[in-house]
C-alpha cells in the first residue's frame, strides 16, 4: 500500500475500502427513512474514508481498519445530521403505536399482534404496515427521551470534563438491564431479526435472506421491534428514564 517513495498510496487504499463504506450505508439505511438516498450515504462514507487515510498514520492493518469504520460511519452521520430523520407527524404516529403496545401488553399480559394493533389503531393491517415501512429510522433513543421532568436536559445535568466520551453516559446500568429485558420478550422472529442486524451486522437485504421474507418485511419487523423497545423503556411507567437520571 505504499508507493516507490515510501508513502501511503491513496489511490490503492480506496480500492480496497471502498466495498466497506458501502457495507456501513447499507447497514444504517435499516434506521433511516426512505427519503435517504444509499448514493448520499456512500459519498459521505467516501470522504470519511480519505479523512481516515490522511489522518492514520501507524500503517494500513487492522487497526486501521477499525479506526477507518468509525471515520466512514461519523461521516455519514454528520451528512444527516443537519436533517430531521423522521418527520415529526410520523414520529406522532409512532408514539401511538407504542402507546397502543403498551396497553395491550398491560391488558393481555403478552405481546400484541400486528393485527391487534391495527385495531386498536383504528386501521387496516395494511395500513399499519405500511406506517411501520414509513416508520423506517425511528430510533431506540432520541434526545428529548432524556429531558427530565423539570425540563433539564440530561446531557447538561452530566456534563464531565472535556474530551471524556459522551456516548458513556448513555452507559447507564439499568438502562441496559432494562433493554436486555425487554428484548427478551420480543416475539421470535423480531428478536432473532435484532439479533441478525445488531449481533451479526447482516444488512435488511441479507437478513430477508436468511428470513424467508423481502427486506421491506424485514423493515417493518425492524421498525415495530423499536417501538416494543421503546413501549417497554419509556412507557413502562417512564421507569428507565427517571431511574436513570436519579442514579446519575
Amino acid at each position: 500500500m505504499y508507493n516507490a517513495a515510501g508513502q501511503i498510496n491513496k489511490e490503492q487504499l480506496v480500492q480496497r475500502f471502498a466495498p466497506m463504506v458501502k457495507r456501513i450505508a447499507c447497514h444504517l439505511m435499516a434506521r433511516l427513512p426512505p427519503s435517504v438516498q444509499l448514493d448520499d450515504l456512500v459519498q459521505n462514507g467516501m470522504l470519511g474514508l480519505l479523512d481516515a487515510i490522511g489522518r492514520f498514520e501507524a500503517g494500513v492493518g487492522a487497526q486501521f481498519e477499525v479506526y477507518a469504520a468509525q471515520r466512514i460511519r461519523g461521516a455519514m452521520l454528520d451528512g444527516l445530521r443537519d436533517n430531521d430523520w423522521l418527520p415529526r407527524s410520523l414520529r406522532r404516529g409512532c408514539r401511538r403505536i407504542e402507546v397502543a403496545i403498551a396497553q395491550l401488553e398491560q391488558e393481555n399480559g403478552r405481546a400484541p399482534t400486528e393485527g391487534e394493533l391495527a385495531g386498536a389503531l383504528g386501521m387496516s393491517l395494511v395500513e399499519y404496515q405500511k406506517m411501520l415501512q414509513d416508520a423506517r429510522g425511528h430510533q431506540l433513543v432520541y434526545l428529548e427521551d432524556l429531558v427530565g421532568e423539570d425540563g433539564e436536559d440530561f446531557l447538561a445535568r452530566h456534563r464531565v470534563e472535556e474530551g471524556t466520551d459522551p456516548a458513556r453516559l448513555f452507559e447507564d446500568e439499568h438502562l441496559r438491564q432494562a433493554l436486555a429485558q425487554a428484548i427478551a420478550v420480543l416475539p421470535e422472529r423480531e428478536k432473532l431479526m435484532m439479533a441478525l442486524y445488531y449481533e451479526q451486522d447482516l444488512n435488511l437485504r441479507e437478513i430477508g435472506e436468511v428470513m424467508g421474507v423481502t427486506e421491506s418485511r424485514v423493515c417493518q419487523l425492524h421498525s415495530q421491534a423499536v417501538m416494543r423497545l421503546r413501549a417497554r423503556l419509556y412507557d413502562g411507567a417512564g421507569k428507565t428514564r427517571k431511574k436513570a437520571g436519579r442514579d446519575g
